[in-house]
């Protein structure tokens, strides 16, 4: 049961969320790799409504059951590209922060995928979905109602 429903949210709260969700939609990179970081997010922080979510959206754009049942998995298999290992690297290492500098052994590979303007886009991608999983761990919105559209 959810403890806060979507009228019970402040007016404008999610809106101005989802301007940040559309500057990041607008960007070049590839909807299905933003998908993937999503899933991939949502899977650490184990919020189910959001890995429900990115699944939905992820089998819709054709990915398959066997890559995504592996995100999960990621370092163990042979499934992803060696730009989506850099971006599922920097995905885990930003959704749980060390108190030391950001390693470089994380950041540098994206170099050879990505500009830095992309890097920032990929940043926020990473904490933007880390926010939307931390708002639906605390409103427990119900799984498995999202229909990808």
């Amino acid at each position: 049961m959810e403890r806060i429903s979507y009228g019970d949210i402040p007016t404008g709260m999610f809106q101005h969320l989802q301007k940040l969700e559309d500057f990041i939609k607008n960007s070049d990179l590839d909807k299905q790799l933003l998908e993937l970081i999503r899933l991939r997010v949502s899977q650490k922080n184990g919020c189910a409504y959001c890995v429900d979510m990115h699944y939905k959206e992820l089998k819709k754009a054709g990915e398959t059951e066997l890559r995504l049942s592996s995100v999960c998995v990621w370092e163990e298999t042979p499934y992803f590209s060696e730009k989506e290992r850099a971006v599922l690297a920097f995905a885990d290492a930003l959704t749980k922060l060390k108190r030391t500098p950001f390693p470089d052994e994380i950041y540098n590979p994206l170099l050879k995928f990505f500009s830095k303007e992309e890097i920032c886009i990929l940043t926020l991608t990473i904490t933007q979905i880390n926010s939307w999983n931390r708002l639906m761990k605390v409103f427990l919105f119900t799984p498995g109602n999202y229909v990808a559209t």
